[in-house]
Protein backbone atom coordinates (compact mmCIF):
# COMPACT_ATOMS: atom_id res chain seq x y z
CA UNK A 1 0.00 0.00 0.00
CA UNK A 2 1.86 3.13 -1.06
CA UNK A 3 1.29 6.55 1.01
CA UNK A 4 0.41 10.02 -0.26
CA UNK A 5 1.91 12.72 1.26
CA UNK A 6 0.35 16.72 1.01
CA UNK A 7 1.24 20.06 1.76
CA UNK A 8 -1.96 21.78 1.61
CA UNK A 9 -0.03 25.27 1.55
CA UNK A 10 2.15 24.28 -1.32
CA UNK A 11 -1.32 23.60 -3.63
CA UNK A 12 -2.94 26.28 -3.19
CA UNK A 13 0.11 28.75 -3.75
CA UNK A 14 1.06 26.46 -6.91
CA UNK A 15 -3.32 27.41 -7.43
CA UNK A 16 -2.57 30.73 -7.31
CA UNK A 17 0.57 30.57 -9.32
CA UNK A 18 -1.25 28.89 -12.58
CA UNK A 19 -4.24 31.54 -11.97
CA UNK A 20 -1.70 34.51 -12.66
CA UNK A 21 -0.04 32.58 -15.64
CA UNK A 22 -3.72 32.16 -17.27
CA UNK A 23 -4.35 35.56 -16.68
CA UNK A 24 -1.36 36.69 -17.98
CA UNK A 25 -1.66 34.68 -21.55
CA UNK A 26 -5.02 35.73 -21.93
CA UNK A 27 -4.39 39.26 -21.78
CA UNK A 28 -1.71 38.63 -24.19
CA UNK A 29 -4.22 36.49 -26.56
CA UNK A 30 -6.78 39.39 -26.95
CA UNK A 31 -4.40 41.83 -27.74
CA UNK A 32 -2.97 40.08 -30.43
CA UNK A 33 -6.58 39.41 -31.79
CA UNK A 34 -7.07 42.83 -32.49
CA UNK A 35 -4.49 42.71 -34.75
CA UNK A 36 -4.31 39.38 -36.69
CA UNK A 37 -7.99 38.21 -37.25
CA UNK A 38 -8.87 41.70 -39.41
CA UNK A 39 -5.79 41.98 -41.66
CA UNK A 40 -6.17 44.13 -44.22
CA UNK A 41 -4.73 43.54 -48.10
CA UNK A 42 -1.86 45.07 -48.60
CA UNK A 43 -2.89 46.41 -52.15
CA UNK A 44 -6.47 45.93 -54.11
CA UNK A 45 -5.21 43.11 -56.45
CA UNK A 46 -6.70 39.49 -55.77
CA UNK A 47 -3.81 38.10 -54.48
CA UNK A 48 -2.98 40.75 -51.58
CA UNK A 49 -6.63 39.58 -50.60
CA UNK A 50 -6.35 36.02 -50.42
CA UNK A 51 -3.32 36.21 -48.84
CA UNK A 52 -4.68 38.64 -46.16
CA UNK A 53 -7.81 36.40 -45.60
CA UNK A 54 -5.36 33.12 -45.24
CA UNK A 55 -3.65 35.17 -42.42
CA UNK A 56 -6.98 35.67 -40.97
CA UNK A 57 -8.26 32.71 -40.49
CA UNK A 58 -5.36 31.31 -39.26
CA UNK A 59 -5.62 33.72 -36.21
CA UNK A 60 -9.12 33.14 -36.24
CA UNK A 61 -8.48 29.66 -35.49
CA UNK A 62 -5.48 30.56 -33.09
CA UNK A 63 -7.80 32.22 -30.94
CA UNK A 64 -10.79 29.17 -30.99
CA UNK A 65 -8.10 27.07 -29.89
CA UNK A 66 -7.00 28.96 -27.13
CA UNK A 67 -10.30 29.32 -25.96
CA UNK A 68 -10.49 25.70 -25.49
CA UNK A 69 -7.09 26.03 -23.88
CA UNK A 70 -7.96 28.91 -21.59
CA UNK A 71 -11.51 26.70 -20.38
CA UNK A 72 -9.10 23.62 -19.68
CA UNK A 73 -6.84 25.64 -17.48
CA UNK A 74 -9.25 27.17 -15.49
CA UNK A 75 -10.66 24.33 -15.02
CA UNK A 76 -7.65 22.64 -13.94
CA UNK A 77 -6.85 25.64 -11.37
CA UNK A 78 -10.31 24.89 -9.83
CA UNK A 79 -9.01 21.14 -9.84
CA UNK A 80 -5.89 22.02 -7.69
CA UNK A 81 -7.76 24.42 -5.77
CA UNK A 82 -10.62 22.10 -4.93
CA UNK A 83 -7.71 19.57 -3.95
CA UNK A 84 -5.83 22.14 -1.45
CA UNK A 85 -9.25 22.68 0.44
CA UNK A 86 -10.12 18.74 0.54
CA UNK A 87 -6.53 17.92 2.11
CA UNK A 88 -6.73 21.13 4.62
CA UNK A 89 -10.50 19.81 5.65
CA UNK A 90 -9.36 16.17 5.75
CA UNK A 91 -6.40 17.34 8.22
CA UNK A 92 -8.93 19.61 10.48
CA UNK A 93 -11.15 16.53 10.62
CA UNK A 94 -8.30 13.42 11.57
CA UNK A 95 -6.94 16.94 14.18
CA UNK A 96 -10.52 17.40 15.63
CA UNK A 97 -10.76 13.78 15.97
CA UNK A 98 -7.43 12.26 17.64
CA UNK A 99 -8.08 15.58 19.95
CA UNK A 100 -11.52 13.95 21.09
CA UNK A 101 -10.24 10.62 21.33
CA UNK A 102 -7.61 12.15 23.35
CA UNK A 103 -9.77 13.89 25.51
CA UNK A 104 -12.01 10.82 25.94
CA UNK A 105 -9.39 8.63 26.68
CA UNK A 106 -7.75 10.98 29.24
CA UNK A 107 -11.84 11.46 30.66
CA UNK A 108 -11.30 7.73 31.30
CA UNK A 109 -8.16 7.28 32.77
CA UNK A 110 -9.04 10.61 35.26
CA UNK A 111 -12.19 9.84 35.87
CA UNK A 112 -11.31 7.08 38.73
CA UNK A 113 -8.72 9.03 40.49
CA UNK A 114 -10.69 12.52 40.24
CA UNK A 115 -13.88 10.52 41.98
CA UNK A 116 -11.39 9.22 45.07
CA UNK A 117 -8.85 12.19 45.37
CA UNK A 118 -9.96 15.34 43.14
CA UNK A 119 -7.04 15.06 41.25
CA UNK A 120 -6.34 13.58 37.39
CA UNK A 121 -3.90 11.17 36.88
CA UNK A 122 -2.66 12.92 34.06
CA UNK A 123 -2.99 16.65 33.15
CA UNK A 124 -2.07 20.07 34.18
CA UNK A 125 -4.13 21.68 37.08
CA UNK A 126 -6.07 24.22 36.22
CA UNK A 127 -5.31 27.81 37.24
CA UNK A 128 -7.10 30.04 40.00
CA UNK A 129 -9.68 31.70 39.63
CA UNK A 130 -10.93 35.17 42.02
CA UNK A 131 -13.53 32.83 43.35
CA UNK A 132 -10.98 30.12 44.08
CA UNK A 133 -7.71 31.55 43.68
CA UNK A 134 -5.21 28.56 44.55
CA UNK A 135 -4.18 26.94 41.39
CA UNK A 136 -4.98 23.14 41.06
CA UNK A 137 -2.72 20.07 41.35
CA UNK A 138 -1.35 18.57 38.49
CA UNK A 139 -2.35 14.78 37.60
CA UNK A 140 -0.57 12.43 40.40
CA UNK A 141 1.15 10.47 37.35
CA UNK A 142 1.90 13.69 35.63
CA UNK A 143 1.45 17.19 34.66
CA UNK A 144 2.09 21.01 36.29
CA UNK A 145 0.46 22.30 38.85
CA UNK A 146 -1.92 25.11 37.86
CA UNK A 147 -1.28 29.01 38.71
CA UNK A 148 -2.10 30.89 41.22
CA UNK A 149 -4.70 33.94 40.42
CA UNK A 150 -2.92 37.57 40.32
CA UNK A 151 -5.18 39.45 42.85
CA UNK A 152 -6.57 42.63 41.93
CA UNK A 153 -8.59 43.70 45.45
CA UNK A 154 -6.57 45.82 47.80
CA UNK A 155 -5.38 43.67 50.73
CA UNK A 156 -6.11 39.78 49.19
CA UNK A 157 -2.96 37.68 48.98
CA UNK A 158 -2.29 35.92 45.32
CA UNK A 159 -3.05 32.74 44.89
CA UNK A 160 -1.07 29.96 45.55
CA UNK A 161 0.54 27.49 43.16
CA UNK A 162 -0.72 24.03 42.69
CA UNK A 163 1.88 21.23 43.36
CA UNK A 164 3.07 18.35 40.64
CA UNK A 165 2.03 14.70 41.22
CA UNK A 166 5.07 12.40 40.53
CA UNK A 167 6.49 13.82 37.19
CA UNK A 168 6.35 18.39 36.73
CA UNK A 169 6.78 21.46 37.52
CA UNK A 170 4.87 23.59 40.19
CA UNK A 171 2.08 26.54 39.69
CA UNK A 172 3.17 29.99 39.85
CA UNK A 173 2.46 32.33 42.74
CA UNK A 174 -0.17 35.12 42.01
CA UNK A 175 0.84 38.32 42.65
CA UNK A 176 -0.43 39.86 45.70
CA UNK A 177 -3.33 42.88 45.99
CA UNK A 178 -2.62 46.08 46.93
CA UNK A 179 -0.52 45.58 50.48
CA UNK A 180 -0.86 42.10 50.42
CA UNK A 181 1.67 38.96 50.35
CA UNK A 182 2.31 36.93 47.19
CA UNK A 183 1.13 33.40 46.58
CA UNK A 184 3.81 30.80 47.49
CA UNK A 185 4.84 28.83 44.34
CA UNK A 186 4.21 25.47 44.23
CA UNK A 187 5.81 22.23 45.06
CA UNK A 188 7.46 20.31 42.04
CA UNK A 189 7.07 16.37 41.46
CA UNK A 190 8.05 13.73 43.93
CA UNK A 191 10.34 11.78 41.30
CA UNK A 192 11.52 14.96 39.19
CA UNK A 193 10.20 18.51 38.65
CA UNK A 194 10.84 22.08 39.52
CA UNK A 195 9.55 24.00 42.24
CA UNK A 196 6.82 27.03 41.44
CA UNK A 197 8.20 30.96 41.69
CA UNK A 198 6.43 32.73 44.39
CA UNK A 199 3.91 35.56 43.29
CA UNK A 200 5.40 39.05 43.90
CA UNK A 201 3.51 41.58 47.03
CA UNK A 202 1.55 44.12 46.01
CA UNK A 203 2.56 47.41 46.24
CA UNK A 204 0.94 49.49 49.46
CA UNK A 205 -2.48 50.92 49.47
CA UNK A 206 -3.04 54.61 48.15
CA UNK A 207 -4.01 56.45 50.85
CA UNK A 208 -5.15 60.00 51.85
CA UNK A 209 -4.90 59.82 55.10
CA UNK A 210 -1.93 59.05 57.68
CA UNK A 211 1.46 57.65 56.39
CA UNK A 212 1.79 55.98 53.46
CA UNK A 213 1.52 52.13 53.33
CA UNK A 214 3.61 49.12 53.55
CA UNK A 215 3.89 47.09 50.78
CA UNK A 216 3.08 42.87 50.75
CA UNK A 217 6.09 40.61 51.18
CA UNK A 218 7.05 38.19 47.85
CA UNK A 219 5.52 34.18 48.17
CA UNK A 220 8.32 31.67 49.26
CA UNK A 221 9.02 29.81 46.30
CA UNK A 222 8.16 26.34 46.09
CA UNK A 223 10.11 23.01 46.93
CA UNK A 224 11.57 20.56 44.56
CA UNK A 225 10.91 16.70 44.98
CA UNK A 226 13.94 13.94 44.43
CA UNK A 227 15.73 16.03 41.66
CA UNK A 228 15.18 19.67 40.50
CA UNK A 229 15.23 23.48 41.20
CA UNK A 230 13.80 25.03 43.76
CA UNK A 231 11.50 28.09 43.12
CA UNK A 232 12.56 31.58 43.13
CA UNK A 233 10.89 33.83 46.02
CA UNK A 234 8.66 36.50 45.01
CA UNK A 235 9.74 40.10 45.18
CA UNK A 236 8.35 42.21 47.83
CA UNK A 237 6.17 45.30 46.86
CA UNK A 238 6.84 48.94 46.71
CA UNK A 239 5.55 51.27 49.17
CA UNK A 240 3.38 54.05 49.04
CA UNK A 241 3.53 57.29 50.08
CA UNK A 242 0.57 59.57 51.47
CA UNK A 243 -1.21 61.69 48.96
CA UNK A 244 -3.37 63.89 51.34
CA UNK A 245 -1.43 63.99 54.41
CA UNK A 246 1.41 66.55 54.65
CA UNK A 247 4.21 65.25 56.03
CA UNK A 248 3.39 61.47 56.43
CA UNK A 249 5.96 59.40 56.21
CA UNK A 250 6.21 56.67 53.65
CA UNK A 251 5.62 53.56 53.47
CA UNK A 252 8.12 50.50 53.74
CA UNK A 253 8.40 48.22 50.75
CA UNK A 254 7.88 44.53 51.62
CA UNK A 255 9.70 41.41 52.33
CA UNK A 256 11.57 39.56 49.73
CA UNK A 257 10.38 35.85 49.51
CA UNK A 258 12.53 32.57 50.60
CA UNK A 259 13.65 30.92 47.50
CA UNK A 260 12.28 27.04 47.59
CA UNK A 261 14.89 23.55 48.55
CA UNK A 262 16.34 22.29 45.74
CA UNK A 263 15.70 18.37 45.04
CA UNK A 264 16.48 15.87 47.84
CA UNK A 265 18.88 13.94 45.63
CA UNK A 266 20.05 16.96 42.96
CA UNK A 267 19.27 20.15 42.54
CA UNK A 268 19.83 23.96 43.45
CA UNK A 269 17.97 26.15 45.89
CA UNK A 270 15.64 28.88 44.67
CA UNK A 271 16.96 32.40 44.95
CA UNK A 272 15.27 34.83 47.44
CA UNK A 273 13.29 37.61 46.05
CA UNK A 274 14.23 41.12 46.24
CA UNK A 275 13.08 43.46 48.98
CA UNK A 276 10.92 46.23 47.97
CA UNK A 277 11.89 49.71 47.97
CA UNK A 278 10.12 52.13 50.67
CA UNK A 279 8.69 55.27 49.48
CA UNK A 280 9.41 58.46 49.31
CA UNK A 281 7.87 60.92 52.48
CA UNK A 282 4.97 62.96 51.46
CA UNK A 283 6.41 67.01 50.66
CA UNK A 284 5.04 70.05 52.30
CA UNK A 285 5.85 68.37 55.46
CA UNK A 286 8.77 66.74 57.60
CA UNK A 287 7.75 63.07 56.35
CA UNK A 288 10.56 60.78 56.20
CA UNK A 289 11.17 57.91 53.77
CA UNK A 290 9.73 54.39 54.19
CA UNK A 291 12.41 51.43 54.89
CA UNK A 292 13.09 49.34 52.05
CA UNK A 293 12.43 45.37 52.24
CA UNK A 294 14.53 42.82 53.33
CA UNK A 295 15.65 40.42 50.87
CA UNK A 296 14.45 36.68 50.95
CA UNK A 297 16.80 33.98 51.61
CA UNK A 298 18.15 31.34 49.46
CA UNK A 299 17.01 28.11 49.14
CA UNK A 300 18.75 24.92 50.33
CA UNK A 301 19.76 22.41 47.96
CA UNK A 302 19.55 18.72 48.85
CA UNK A 303 22.27 16.31 48.68
CA UNK A 304 24.04 17.73 45.80
CA UNK A 305 23.33 21.03 44.39
CA UNK A 306 24.05 24.88 45.08
CA UNK A 307 22.30 26.44 47.41
CA UNK A 308 20.19 29.38 46.19
CA UNK A 309 21.27 33.38 46.45
CA UNK A 310 19.93 35.68 49.00
CA UNK A 311 17.84 38.18 47.69
CA UNK A 312 18.97 41.88 47.67
CA UNK A 313 17.90 44.24 49.99
CA UNK A 314 15.48 46.85 48.79
CA UNK A 315 16.56 51.19 48.90
CA UNK A 316 14.84 53.15 51.71
CA UNK A 317 12.82 56.33 50.01
CA UNK A 318 13.47 59.61 50.33
CA UNK A 319 12.66 62.06 52.92
CA UNK A 320 10.10 65.14 52.02
CA UNK A 321 10.84 68.75 52.19
CA UNK A 322 11.61 69.77 55.84
CA UNK A 323 8.95 71.85 57.62
CA UNK A 324 11.30 73.59 60.32
CA UNK A 325 11.67 70.35 61.99
CA UNK A 326 14.92 68.24 61.69
CA UNK A 327 14.56 65.02 60.28
CA UNK A 328 16.74 62.07 61.63
CA UNK A 329 15.36 58.25 60.89
CA UNK A 330 12.19 59.35 60.03
CA UNK A 331 10.94 62.83 60.05
CA UNK A 332 12.35 64.34 56.88
CA UNK A 333 15.04 61.83 56.99
CA UNK A 334 15.72 59.09 54.37
CA UNK A 335 14.33 55.47 55.03
CA UNK A 336 16.80 52.93 55.18
CA UNK A 337 17.85 50.25 53.19
CA UNK A 338 16.67 46.80 53.79
CA UNK A 339 19.08 43.76 54.60
CA UNK A 340 20.01 41.18 51.85
CA UNK A 341 19.23 38.02 52.30
CA UNK A 342 21.18 35.25 53.23
CA UNK A 343 22.85 32.44 50.88
CA UNK A 344 21.73 28.97 51.09
CA UNK A 345 23.36 26.29 52.10
CA UNK A 346 25.04 23.78 49.32
CA UNK A 347 24.17 20.29 49.23
CA UNK A 348 24.90 17.84 52.04
CA UNK A 349 27.31 15.55 50.24
CA UNK A 350 28.50 18.72 47.42
CA UNK A 351 27.89 21.98 46.63
CA UNK A 352 28.75 25.46 46.22
CA UNK A 353 26.76 27.89 48.94
CA UNK A 354 24.61 30.47 47.96
CA UNK A 355 25.98 33.91 48.12
CA UNK A 356 24.59 37.02 50.64
CA UNK A 357 21.99 39.37 49.21
CA UNK A 358 23.43 43.00 48.74
CA UNK A 359 22.01 45.49 51.40
CA UNK A 360 19.90 48.27 49.86
CA UNK A 361 21.11 51.47 50.05
CA UNK A 362 19.52 54.26 52.04
CA UNK A 363 17.82 57.03 51.39
CA UNK A 364 18.19 60.49 50.93
CA UNK A 365 17.37 63.20 52.93
CA UNK A 366 14.63 65.88 52.39
CA UNK A 367 16.09 69.31 51.35
CA UNK A 368 15.01 72.05 53.97
CA UNK A 369 12.18 74.65 53.76
CA UNK A 370 13.23 78.45 52.36
CA UNK A 371 12.48 80.89 55.16
CA UNK A 372 13.22 83.32 56.96
CA UNK A 373 15.30 81.41 58.74
CA UNK A 374 16.01 77.99 56.60
CA UNK A 375 15.25 74.87 57.97
CA UNK A 376 17.80 71.89 58.56
CA UNK A 377 18.02 69.54 55.82
CA UNK A 378 17.20 65.83 56.81
CA UNK A 379 19.56 62.98 57.55
CA UNK A 380 19.96 60.63 54.75
CA UNK A 381 19.10 57.04 55.85
CA UNK A 382 21.66 53.87 56.60
CA UNK A 383 22.17 51.27 54.12
CA UNK A 384 21.56 47.44 54.54
CA UNK A 385 23.52 45.13 56.27
CA UNK A 386 24.85 42.08 53.27
CA UNK A 387 23.57 38.64 53.89
CA UNK A 388 25.80 36.15 55.10
CA UNK A 389 26.59 33.73 52.36
CA UNK A 390 25.43 29.97 52.40
CA UNK A 391 27.76 27.34 54.54
CA UNK A 392 28.52 23.82 52.68
CA UNK A 393 28.02 20.31 53.95
CA UNK A 394 31.05 17.60 53.16
CA UNK A 395 32.73 19.02 50.11
CA UNK A 396 32.69 22.99 48.86
CA UNK A 397 33.14 26.20 48.84
CA UNK A 398 31.14 28.84 51.40
CA UNK A 399 29.17 31.62 50.05
CA UNK A 400 30.42 35.13 49.60
CA UNK A 401 28.84 37.49 52.27
CA UNK A 402 26.56 40.68 50.88
CA UNK A 403 27.95 44.32 50.50
CA UNK A 404 26.66 46.78 52.68
CA UNK A 405 23.92 49.35 51.14
CA UNK A 406 25.42 52.67 50.62
CA UNK A 407 24.19 55.53 52.59
CA UNK A 408 22.29 58.28 51.94
CA UNK A 409 23.12 61.45 51.34
CA UNK A 410 21.99 64.21 53.77
CA UNK A 411 19.32 66.88 52.64
CA UNK A 412 20.55 70.36 51.69
CA UNK A 413 19.64 73.12 54.36
CA UNK A 414 16.91 75.31 52.97
CA UNK A 415 18.00 79.02 52.20
CA UNK A 416 17.30 81.94 54.56
CA UNK A 417 14.67 84.88 53.02
CA UNK A 418 15.43 87.57 55.70
CA UNK A 419 18.55 89.79 56.05
CA UNK A 420 20.88 88.58 58.88
CA UNK A 421 19.15 85.40 59.52
CA UNK A 422 20.76 81.75 58.86
CA UNK A 423 20.35 79.46 56.49
CA UNK A 424 19.42 75.87 57.46
CA UNK A 425 22.05 73.11 58.44
CA UNK A 426 22.41 70.48 56.04
CA UNK A 427 21.28 67.07 57.27
CA UNK A 428 24.21 64.48 57.72
CA UNK A 429 24.74 61.28 55.31
CA UNK A 430 23.63 57.95 56.51
CA UNK A 431 25.87 55.51 57.58
CA UNK A 432 27.40 52.48 54.84
CA UNK A 433 25.78 48.68 55.32
CA UNK A 434 27.79 46.53 57.40
CA UNK A 435 29.10 43.43 54.62
CA UNK A 436 27.85 40.33 55.24
CA UNK A 437 29.93 37.25 57.02
CA UNK A 438 31.50 34.75 54.70
CA UNK A 439 29.84 30.97 54.67
CA UNK A 440 31.50 28.21 56.26
CA UNK A 441 33.64 26.12 53.90
CA UNK A 442 32.72 21.98 53.99
CA UNK A 443 33.46 20.21 56.56
CA UNK A 444 36.01 17.91 55.37
CA UNK A 445 37.34 20.17 52.27
CA UNK A 446 36.29 23.54 51.31
CA UNK A 447 37.50 27.25 51.66
CA UNK A 448 35.80 29.62 53.56
CA UNK A 449 33.51 31.90 51.62
CA UNK A 450 34.71 35.92 51.05
CA UNK A 451 33.07 38.66 53.32
CA UNK A 452 31.08 41.10 51.57
CA UNK A 453 32.42 44.89 51.60
CA UNK A 454 30.93 47.39 53.77
CA UNK A 455 28.48 50.36 52.13
CA UNK A 456 30.44 53.79 51.44
CA UNK A 457 29.25 56.72 54.02
CA UNK A 458 26.54 58.87 52.46
CA UNK A 459 27.69 62.35 51.95
CA UNK A 460 26.58 64.89 54.16
CA UNK A 461 24.07 67.92 52.86
CA UNK A 462 25.40 71.31 52.21
CA UNK A 463 23.92 74.69 54.27
CA UNK A 464 21.67 76.62 53.09
CA UNK A 465 22.75 80.29 52.03
CA UNK A 466 20.88 83.41 52.80
CA UNK A 467 19.57 84.69 49.16
CA UNK A 468 18.19 88.44 50.74
CA UNK A 469 21.57 90.51 52.01
CA UNK A 470 24.17 89.53 54.44
CA UNK A 471 23.73 87.09 56.35
CA UNK A 472 25.52 83.77 57.96
CA UNK A 473 25.34 80.22 55.48
CA UNK A 474 24.09 77.25 56.81
CA UNK A 475 26.22 74.36 58.62
CA UNK A 476 27.14 71.89 56.40
CA UNK A 477 26.20 67.79 57.64
CA UNK A 478 28.90 65.51 58.66
CA UNK A 479 29.34 62.89 55.82
CA UNK A 480 28.54 59.44 57.19
CA UNK A 481 30.50 56.79 58.20
CA UNK A 482 31.95 53.64 56.04
CA UNK A 483 30.22 50.42 57.10
CA UNK A 484 32.72 47.49 58.29
CA UNK A 485 33.91 44.51 56.21
CA UNK A 486 32.17 40.99 56.49
CA UNK A 487 34.09 38.31 58.32
CA UNK A 488 35.43 35.62 56.39
CA UNK A 489 34.40 32.14 56.64
CA UNK A 490 36.43 29.61 58.61
CA UNK A 491 37.68 25.93 56.97
CA UNK A 492 37.14 23.60 59.37
CA UNK A 493 39.23 20.51 58.27
CA UNK A 494 41.26 21.51 55.14
CA UNK A 495 40.86 24.77 53.07
CA UNK A 496 41.71 28.10 53.15
CA UNK A 497 39.57 30.47 55.15
CA UNK A 498 37.95 33.47 53.70
CA UNK A 499 39.51 36.62 52.57
CA UNK A 500 37.85 39.67 55.25
CA UNK A 501 35.60 42.07 53.50
CA UNK A 502 36.94 45.88 52.98
CA UNK A 503 35.56 48.79 54.83
CA UNK A 504 33.48 51.56 53.50
CA UNK A 505 35.55 54.66 52.67
CA UNK A 506 33.22 57.39 55.22
CA UNK A 507 32.53 60.55 53.36
CA UNK A 508 32.85 64.11 53.87
CA UNK A 509 31.38 66.24 55.08
CA UNK A 510 29.66 69.22 53.55
CA UNK A 511 31.82 72.66 54.02
CA UNK A 512 34.45 71.39 55.88
CA UNK A 513 33.65 72.59 59.32
CA UNK A 514 31.89 69.27 61.20
CA UNK A 515 33.25 65.60 60.78
CA UNK A 516 33.74 63.83 58.15
CA UNK A 517 32.75 59.90 58.11
CA UNK A 518 35.39 57.36 59.34
CA UNK A 519 35.94 54.68 57.33
CA UNK A 520 34.82 51.17 58.25
CA UNK A 521 36.90 48.26 59.56
CA UNK A 522 38.15 45.70 57.50
CA UNK A 523 36.34 42.36 58.17
CA UNK A 524 38.76 39.73 59.66
CA UNK A 525 39.69 36.68 57.56
CA UNK A 526 38.78 33.63 58.33
CA UNK A 527 40.31 30.67 60.02
CA UNK A 528 42.28 28.13 58.24
CA UNK A 529 41.60 24.29 58.17
CA UNK A 530 42.09 22.37 61.11
CA UNK A 531 44.72 19.84 59.32
CA UNK A 532 45.75 21.91 56.71
CA UNK A 533 44.82 25.49 55.17
CA UNK A 534 46.22 29.54 55.52
CA UNK A 535 43.85 31.77 57.64
CA UNK A 536 41.84 34.02 54.81
CA UNK A 537 43.69 37.76 54.69
CA UNK A 538 41.94 40.56 56.55
CA UNK A 539 40.15 43.73 54.90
Amino acid sequence: MSYVTAAPQALTAAATDLAGVGSALAAANRAAAVQTTGLPAAAGDEVSAAIAAVFSGHAAEYQALSAQVTGFHAKFVQALTGAGQSYAAAETAAAFGLQSVEQDALAVINAPTEALVGRPLIGDGRAGTATSPNGQGGGLLFGNGGNGFNSTANGVAGGAGGSAGLWGNGGLGGTGGAGAVGGSGGNGGWLFGNGGAGGHGGPGVASLLGSGTNGGSGGAGGSAGLWGAGGAGGTGGDGTSSTGAPGAAGGSGGAGGNGGRGGWLYGPGGDGGGGGVGAVGTSTGSGGGGAGGNGGSGGAAGLFGAGGNGGAGGGGGAGASGDGVVGEGGSGGGGSGGDGGSGGHAGWLYGTAGAGGTGGTGGDGGPGLTLSTGSPGGTGGDGGSGGAGGATGLFGPGGSGGAGGGGGQGGAGGDSTVSGHVGGGGGGGGNGGAGGAGGTGGVLYGNGGAGGGGGVGGPGGSGGQNTNGPGLSGVGGSGGNGGNGGTGGPAPLIGAGGVGGTGGAGALAAGGILTDGSDGLGGAGGTGGFLYGPPGPNG
